[in-house]
């Protein structure tokens, strides 16, 4: 009797140190894990340009179609206050003297959301190096010649001292995600307007 009273004993603290370890793993498990990463916090588009002496960054935050711009000025030597408007999902920026007055321009290239996927410029010039200001960028549909067979899907880049706007045509039958139409091609000129300085067009094919 006394061997089984040992044996049962015995048993029983064996019991005891497994369900405390097993505690113990469980506890540890609950230590280590992770909250997840809030993606609101991380902007969707962020870039920083400097020329000249004068700095943008730019910042688009959001997932939708709508995304908030903030752009953030340094170097001029007045107003150097942000930016901050909604646009269409930001896809690209870039920064050049357009006209050569020794301040650079910032162009920021947008792409409506959706098959269209239709593009906008949003420029801003320097004052004479002070402040920055917005340039107006013509509505292209405002142009017939410009406009026939032009659904969307707009490239833009800076090349030497002009705004390039490429695309394809669409031909009557097409579906909107899938132009068959040649490319046509549209260079911009920046020029001083009467109240702020504009893109005109200088050629196409």
């Amino acid at each position: 009797m006394k061997k089984f009273k040992i044996i049962v004993l015995g048993m029983v603290v064996l019991l005891g140190c497994n369900n405390s370890n097993t505690n113990t793993e469980q506890d540890t498990t609950i230590q280590v894990k992770q909250n997840p990463i809030d993606s609101s916090s991380v902007p969707a588009f962020e870039k920083t340009l400097s020329l000249q002496g004068i700095n943008y960054k730019v910042l688009a935050s959001g997932e939708g179609s709508i995304q908030q711009l903030t752009i953030v000025p340094s170097g001029l030597a007045g107003n150097n206050d942000s930016i901050k408007v909604e646009v269409d999902p930001v896809i690209n920026a870039e920064i050049e003297d357009l006209d050569a007055d020794g301040f650079p321009e910032l162009l920021i290239y947008t792409q409506s959301a959706g098959s269209g996927s239709y593009g906008a410029v949003l420029g801003y010039s320097p004052n004479k190096g002070k402040s920055i200001s917005p340039i107006y960028f013509p509505d292209i549909n405002d142009n017939k010649k410009l406009s026939n067979g032009y659904s969307g899907h707009d490239e833009f880049a800076i090349v030497e001292n002009s705004l390039v706007r490429r695309f394809k045509l669409y031909n009557d039958k097409d579906p909107n995600s899938k132009p068959s139409g040649k490319y046509r091609q549209i260079e911009y000129q920046l020029v001083n307007g009467e109240a702020s300085k504009k893109f005109v067009v200088k050629r196409f094919q």
